[in-house]
């Protein structure tokens, strides 16, 4: 289970999420040695007593540090493309699942099982079972089978909205009147956890996400057992 409160990104539960902790590492090393770099030269023009004033120009350090910065984005660029390519290809589903925002509390249509629709309303505190996670539990957890291909229809019916899993590596807006999609695969059974990540009104932050991923018979069972 992805543990929403430890400090940095939750443990990856999806391949998109996996590509973006490893962009990330990817990008840190990056900053990491430049950072290093001009700390470098920083301290050697402090302390060093060699200095000239008649240098007029250096072409060949104004080549370098033209060509190099340059350099640097490329290496940065290239998996970032990547990645957001892989991020927008959603590819033929095994399941679609329609999530629609309200003020303030999301509700879940699954569009291959028509009958199988339901609100996801916060669970209060005074309710919440031992050890539950106070603001982030749900009435109604959103159901996807594991090792399958799903299709995630976002809409909102009243305001802005933005349904954000971050051990998926998913956040899209939810927007009245327009329909966005997005697609993940959820490597292994488990729950994860999310929250509106837009500024919707007074109760924001009290319309929490959780996905719960089930083995695929498992998944079918519930299904089937909702109608």
């Amino acid at each position: 289970m992805a543990h929403p409160t430890q400090l940095g990104f939750q443990d990856a539960a999806s391949p998109i999420m996996e590509e973006l902790l490893h962009f990330h590492d990817h990008a840190l090393m990056a900053v990491l040695l430049i950072s290093m770099l001009v700390l470098y030269i920083i301290s050697v023009l402090m302390f060093t007593k060699l200095f000239n004033t008649n240098t007029i120009d250096a072409q060949e350090i104004e080549m370098v540090w033209t060509i190099m910065p340059a350099i640097i984005l490329i290496v940065i660029a290239l998996p970032s493309l990547r990645i957001l390519y892989l991020m927008d290809e959603v590819g033929d589903p095994d399941i679609t699942i329609k999530a629609i925002g309200h003020q303030w509390y999301w509700s879940y249509e699954y569009s291959d099982l028509p009958s199988l629709n339901f609100d996801s309303y916060m669970t209060p505190t005074h309710d919440l079972d031992q050890g539950g996670f106070r603001l982030l539990e749900v009435d109604h957890r959103m159901i996807t089978p594991a090792g399958m291909a799903t299709r995630m229809l976002i809409t909102a019916e009243d305001v802005l909205h933005s349904w954000a899993v971050p051990a998926l590596g998913i956040k899209t807006d939810a927007i009245p009147g327009r329909l966005n999609q997005t697609s993940f695969l959820i490597a292994h059974p488990g729950v994860y956890y999310g929250q509106c990540s837009e500024i919707c009104g007074a109760n924001h932050s009290f319309m929490p996400i959780v996905v719960e991923a089930l083995p695929i018979k498992n998944f079918f069972d519930w299904a089937f057992a909702q109608d």
